[in-house]
């Protein structure tokens, strides 16, 4: 679920918390990247469940319905549960190890934030996708699971109250979002009908090597902080610490770090990795100008001696 991508941008936000606040040991930060790393996958786990509260909130309005004496849209609808026995939302409803992970992190949020769930539904019952979905009695498995896709692309997704509300529980969410949202919408184009209910509870990292990654390219960037500033300064004339913009600063120095310490890492990969987080959270001119030094530093590495990659893909 996590890319080592996303792992750079984590101990990228470690590392400009720890310079922003003046207060704080690496010790701190190694706690603060690993809650910020677990953390996304309680954002995931939010936004997956907010399919089954869309769900149990569409029970209560079908049930309310059938007791009232004025009609409306609804009633015009062939079938007016078709919604709520949608194959792929009740796969997810349905799935008692999703439950149970849940409940064993006391997950509640919607249910004490109710007014998103009714505000996201009343989106959904208005929309087009929802509408000419109810206009026929029965669909087959890619037709709910178009419809769910759908949903949750155009409409929740994108929904800036969720947005709003997940950036004021959690600051670090606001650059998960997008992640977690990408990757549920790949889970919904992926599932099938017979789909095992682990499916839907992915593991966060690949392996233990990739938080081991993390911790080591956070520990190695802050404690050699003094020599890849050293680093830096010999490539650009006229350096001064305070005209480099900070995330600028902050990404060479990871890409210095893991260029000279992580020997399974082609130097390819670690130049375009980070130049692609300079184009995301620094300024416009970022990337040519980390290209620009780390390719001077590379060239130098490799005179030197000080490249020891190994693995495959090096050549």
């Amino acid at each position: 679920m996590l890319t080592r991508r996303h792992i750079r941008v984590k101990v990228m936000q470690c590392i400009y918390a720890l310079i922003q606040s003046k207060d704080g040991s690496l010790e701190k930060q190694e706690v603060f990247l690993k809650d910020s790393i677990e953390n996304m996958y309680t954002l995931y786990l939010l936004m997956l469940s907010l399919l089954g509260e869309l769900h149990s909130h569409a029970s209560s309005q079908v049930a309310l319905s059938t007791k009232k004496y004025l009609e409306n849209a609804s009633d015009s609808y062939p079938n007016k549960e078709k919604f709520l026995k949608n194959k792929l939302l009740l796969q997810i409803v349905n799935n008692r190890t999703l439950k149970e992970e849940l409940a064993h992190r006391k997950l509640n949020n919607w249910y004490l934030n109710e007014e998103y769930v009714k505000l996201i539904y009343k989106e959904i019952i208005d929309s087009d996708a929802y509408v000419n979905y109810m206009q026929t009695q029965t669909s087959t498995y890619d037709e709910d699971r178009q419809l769910i896709k759908l949903l949750f692309e155009k409409i929740i997704a994108p929904n800036e109250k969720i947005y709003d509300y997940f950036e004021d529980d959690k600051l670090t969410w606001v650059d998960d979002i997008p992640l977690v949202n990408t990757f549920i919408l790949k889970q919904l184009k992926k599932v099938k009908e017979d789909q095992d209910e682990s499916f839907f509870l992915p593991k966060l990292l690949k392996d233990d090597a990739d938080m081991q990654y993390a911790r080591q390219l956070l520990s190695k960037t802050l404690l050699k902080n003094e020599e890849w500033e050293k680093e830096i300064e010999g490539k650009t004339p006229n350096w001064d610490k305070d005209r480099i913009a900070g995330i600028d600063s902050i990404l060479l120095k990871m890409a210095i770090c893991e260029l000279l310490n992580f020997p399974s890492i082609p130097e390819k990969v670690t130049i375009n990795e980070f130049l692609e987080i300079a184009k995301e959270y620094s300024t416009p001119k970022s990337s040519i100008f980390i290209n620009g030094i780390l390719d001077k530093l590379v060239k130098e590495y490799r005179v030197e001696g000080k490249l020891n990659k190994m693995g495959r893909g090096l050549l």
